[in-house]
């Protein structure tokens, strides 16, 4: 955005040279928390000034309405929505969420730097402002196969692109407590570019927490509980907020937030469907949601807004005030916060004709799936006699699981799927270089009643997995991901019922946001025959390779404890 620092500061002492006049609105003060009845003036995308204002290059009304910065999402995946950035920003836009800060591990676990520059390049030229940290942990731990592996010196070049502002979660704690040199060097080198490094300290005791403050890491997305976001918040640790699909973090969290405290915390998404997000946007929603729970309207927009600008160094982002970005929101409800109006950058948007420049797919990000042949005796698990099996227990609404002892149904000491008790086979399948390597486990809580499901979302390697009642379903999932390059299944009865093709490194879909979310609907509605469930299964499904997230989990070497932070047997003897 090309300004001048002479035209603005002219423009703030010469209203009438201003390109936009809002007239009449009341303003929200995210710094004081407070409102006021004022014009905003507006000068080549800048806000130049508040006060009364008579005169403009163009004069709206907005007389009984709200004025307030465009939102700020403060962590996302932009992949988890399955489409690339410039249709998710198609998607978003119209909830007034204007900025967003990303971070590309997803695709760089796939495709590493080359996956990296896409996504900047589709970025580019979209209405929202994606800002991206940079992918810290790449593979996530040594204790999966993924796609590539990022160093500080494949990072270090990006530091200086606009659009790159830090290092994004840091979620190999180990590396972090163990003062690991290759970790420290990425950690230095962003805090020495005068750039943020954001935390991942799921589970993570207090005196780990004081380790992850010290190292520079301010700002962590993983509390669950009130205490733990207290405990961060008192570490100097901004807390983000989560609300996603799979995460739903706010409710629990929302104890922790008072009038003293309330700049210590804003709101992430962290990962959100496609059909969810086009509905509901993202921390739009959860400030709405934390209102109707009773949060202080004004905490709530500011949450959204100044406080994740200023967690992550956005020194011109975030607040209607002078010398901003006229990023501003015209509201007619402060509780429901829905935008009648959208100014980016200083211009009025018509969200419903915005046009879209995409970015070329490199072929070798739309070729993604290189897999062995995955046959029947791969997806055995042993159970010996009088041994019970450590299952992963999924928790509704969280991505921590719970570990789970129980007896379970063999056949030739072999364990079976039990639909009754919900006891169901998932495998974790390399994708990247046909290592033929897979892990084999057992899950609870998927309510899968028939037929299998398989996807390539699978975080973080992204590697295929799948989980069903029966071997022959999985089988037929798995090949049908490979024959696709990428994408979500569902078999049931040997028969392929719905898929959604993910060729962006099995990743992201390269077709519209809208046919994307009616193949979602299909979805769904083909899931609900086999499945007894509200909870989205294939974002949970994803969450349940993820070996830095407490506390079972599996991978493609087996079933991880990540309190022992070791694989073990799944067959359990007391």
């Amino acid at each position: 955005m090309d300004y001048s620092l002479e035209r603005l500061i002219c423009a703030a002492q010469h209203p009438e040279e201003a390109d936009l006049i809002l007239q009449n609105g009341t303003v929200v003060d995210v710094f004081s928390l407070e409102t006021l009845l004022a014009d905003v003036a507006i000068k080549d995308g800048y806000i130049v000034g508040i006060g009364t204002y008579k005169k403009g290059k163009k004069v709206v009304d907005v007389s009984g309405k709200y004025v307030l910065p465009g939102f700020i999402d403060g962590h996302i995946h932009i992949e988890s929505t399955m489409v690339t950035p410039s249709e998710f920003s198609r998607a978003l836009i119209k909830h007034g969420v204007t900025t967003v800060v990303t971070d590309p591990h997803e695709i760089a676990n796939v495709a590493g730097t080359t996956g990296i520059d896409y996504m900047l390049e589709d970025a580019a030229n979209t209405k929202v402002d994606i800002m991206m940290k940079l992918p810290s942990c790449v593979p996530a731990t040594p204790f999966e196969q993924n796609g590539a592996t990022l160093t500080a010196e494949d990072l270090r070049p990006y530091l200086s692109n606009e659009s790159v502002i830090g290092l994004a979660e840091v979620m190999d704690y180990p590396a972090v407590l163990n003062a690991d040199k290759g970790m420290l060097e990425k950690i230095t080198m962003t805090q020495e570019a005068g750039l943020t490094a954001d935390g991942h300290a799921a589970g993570l005791p207090d005196t780990a927490l004081n380790a992850y403050s010290t190292a520079g890491i301010r700002n962590d997305h993983e509390a669950v509980t009130a205490l733990e976001a207290k405990a961060r918040v008192q570490r100097g640790i901004h807390v983000l907020v989560r609300e996603g699909s799979a995460a739903k973090d706010l409710l629990a969290l929302l104890p922790a937030i008072n009038e003293r405290n309330s700049t210590r915390f804003s709101f992430c998404t962290d990962d959100k469907h496609l059909d969810e997000l086009e509905k509901e946007g993202t921390v739009n929603y959860a400030a709405k949601l934390a209102i109707k729970k009773g949060l202080d309207p004004l905490i709530a927009i500011q949450m959204a807004t100044l406080n994740n600008a200023v967690c992550h160094g956005l020194k011109n982002k975030g607040a209607v005030a002078p010398g901003y970005i006229a990023d501003i929101l015209i509201v007619e409800n402060i509780r429901e916060l829905k935008p009648e109006t959208i100014i980016k950058n200083g211009q009025l948007l018509k969200t419903e004709s915005l046009p879209t420049k995409r970015a070329a797919i490199p072929e070798s990000v739309k070729t993604s799936v290189n897999l062995k042949k995955v046959t029947k005796k791969s997806l055995q698990i042993p159970i010996k006699d009088g041994q019970k099996a450590m299952i992963i227990g999924v928790i509704p609404g969280r991505i921590i699981t719970n570990k789970i002892v129980a007896d379970v149904k063999t056949v030739d000491g072999f364990f079976e799927p039990d639909t009754d008790r919900d006891q169901l086979k998932m495998v974790v399948c390399e994708r990247h270089k046909a290592s033929g390597s897979v892990g084999a486990g057992i899950v609870n809580g998927l309510a899968l009643k028939s037929g299998a499901i398989a996807s390539t979302v699978a975080h973080d390697s992204h590697n295929i997995v799948a989980a069903g009642t029966n071997d022959d379903d999985i089988l037929l999932a798995i090949e049908a991901i490979e024959n696709m390059q990428g994408g979500l299944v569902i078999v049931n009865q040997g028969k392929i019922t719905a898929s959604i093709p993910l060729c962006v490194g099995g990743i992201m879909s390269e077709k519209p946001y809208e046919e994307v979310i009616k193949e979602l609907h299909h979805l769904h509605e083909q899931l609900s025959v086999v499945a007894e469930q509200s909870q989205n299964i294939f974002m949970v499904l994803s969450f349940l390779c993820l070996p830095v997230i407490p506390s079972l989990k599996l991978t493609d070497k087996g079933l991880f404890d990540v309190d022992l932070f070791k694989h073990i047997n799944v067959g359990h003897s007391l």
